[in-house]
């Protein structure tokens, strides 16, 4: 068990020192990216979110229909993805630790996630207050790495919304409640971060810094990032380079890292001016996500039936959905595209017959999907969103409302896949580390990828008209990557390969 541990000292590795890093692609290309400079502040992948309802009681599907929306609880979510056959095998994330790194997190999660799990029937978990722990309960844990923080508004001077802490709030209710929902059995391991205002000093450091000491002290075998920046936004490629000590630890410990690819699509923003950010004029990809090390998540609208999840629904909402003929279609917002960084791992040179190609000089993003837009989104039980102020739309445009929301980006995607991962380690009786080499290896065989993925063909991520997006094709592509996983066929498949 963690015990407070604040600001320890971890170590930084500056070299690649594990066989096999030129075919990962690890080399800059360096494209895009100034001489020097400092960092940015991470944001998190939440893009859109709605306030449902003030009670402990989840909000009924004609709430979401009334906005526009259909809102997935878990047994949808897990039927839409073909969880059932490994549950009833006891497949479900037992014994395995999944790792969320946020920033300033929810002071409330504990019991935020008691009441997620009473009402949605999800095991509960030994760290929930007032909980009577037996043996082989999965275990929640919330751990601050540089000193507890208070959930509160930012200051009003604070442009760009990063250091915003009832965002990141909701981003750590996302991610708890649903890596729970998707591995139920799971153990899971909140360490949450607490940046300064001054950029670079104490954000995507901490972070890393953060999840090296995961990885050294053998903590869990999946972490999950549900943060990015613009590859762009760091003022240069070594200022970038020296943040994945990390990942080069995890790739050689067994530890899986995944990363959420945007909610921007292509059409990312810097960090300056803070008080009117531009938005970069050509496609851009964001950081970790784009990391050869790191498996990257799309996101995707998912049209099944969002109370059973047996069955697709054409006739809901949201428009998106509706007089469709596919089960998913990407998501405009999905972030994906080319590194300007990082050249086309090895992992990367073999694609299932029909996708869109990736050029040797640049990784292709993201690898995989999964749920994301918060049209098709999925319900999330926060209490601690700052100054609670009531009503549907906050002033600020924050949330600030304690009780249920419906919620997309590709912050969803990722915990969710974290949750797959975990069930594979399980299997598997070990960490499997870095997936991707499998992933595209299942993909790239004819007679495994249509049982193994669902091919998501249709949609784009040109979010803004002014940057060039990208469309969903057969195979590989841009917006969703490979596809998004039958669970059943795909996760003893990682476990095995």
């Amino acid at each position: 068990m963690f015990h407070q541990y604040l600001r320890p000292a971890v170590r930084r590795v500056a070299t690649l020192a594990f066989a096999g890093a030129a075919a990962l692609g690890l080399g800059p290309t360096g494209a895009g990216l100034a001489v020097s400079g400092s960092l940015p502040q991470p944001a998190p992948t939440i893009a859109d979110y709605q306030f449902l309802s003030a009670s402990p009681i989840p909000p009924a599907q004609s709430d979401c229909n009334s906005v526009g929306r259909r809102c997935f609880n878990p047994t949808s979510m897990q039927n839409s993805y073909n969880l059932m056959p490994l549950y009833q095998a006891g497949q479900d994330g037992h014994g395995v630790t999944i790792a969320i790194i946020d920033s300033f997190g929810n002071p409330n999660m504990a019991s935020d996630l008691a009441n997620f799990n009473t009402q949605m029937g999800t095991p509960h978990m030994c760290g929930e207050p007032g909980l009577t722990c037996t043996s082989g309960m999965p275990t929640f844990q919330h751990v601050y790495w540089n000193g507890k923080t208070q959930v509160k508004e930012p200051p009003p001077n604070n442009g760009t919304g990063s250091q915003t802490r009832n965002i990141w709030a909701l981003e750590t209710s996302l991610d708890v409640e649903w890596a729970h929902t998707i591995a139920p059995q799971a153990n899971i391991l909140l360490m949450t971060t607490n940046p300064a205002e001054t950029l670079g000093v104490q954000g995507f450091p901490a972070m890393m810094n953060a999840e090296q000491f995961i990885v050294d002290n053998h903590e869990a075998t999946v972490i999950s990032q549900s943060f990015a920046a613009a590859e762009e936004t760091f003022s240069s490629t070594q200022s970038l380079l020296n943040l994945r000590h990390a990942f080069i630890s995890a790739a050689s410990a067994g530890v899986t890292v995944l990363g959420s690819s945007g909610d921007s699509g292509t059409a990312n923003v810097d960090f300056q001016p803070v008080k009117n950010p531009r938005t970069f004029p050509f496609p851009t990809v964001e950081w970790p996500a784009s990391d050869p090390l790191v498996t990257g998540v799309g996101g995707t609208y998912l049209c099944t039936n969002a109370n059973t999840g047996t069955s697709v629904d054409f006739a809901s909402p949201p428009a998106n959905c509706q007089n469709q003929t596919h089960r998913e279609i990407g998501w405009v917002d999905a972030g994906g595209g080319f590194s300007h960084v990082f050249s086309r791992p090895s992992y990367q040179d073999t694609l299932p017959s029909g996708s869109t190609p990736i050029d040797a000089a640049t990784r292709g993003v993201p690898d995989i999907s999964y749920q994301a837009s918060s049209r098709t989104g999925v319900l999330v039980y926060d209490t601690a969103p700052g100054d609670a102020a009531g009503g549907l739309v906050c002033p600020s445009g924050n949330p600030c409302s304690a009780g249920w929301y419906v919620v997309g980006g590709t912050s969803s995607s990722c915990p969710q896949w974290a949750g797959l991962v975990a069930i594979a380690d399980q299997i598997a009786g070990h960490g499997l580390g870095m997936i991707n080499p499998t992933l595209y290896s299942l993909a790239s065989n004819p007679s495994t990828y249509g049982s193994d993925f669902y091919d998501v063909t249709t949609g784009n991520n040109q979010a803004n008209p002014a940057v060039p997006g990208y469309p969903a094709t057969t195979g590989w592509d841009p917006v969703t990557g490979l596809g998004t996983p039958n669970a059943a066929n795909l996760v003893p498949a990682l476990a095995g390969h």
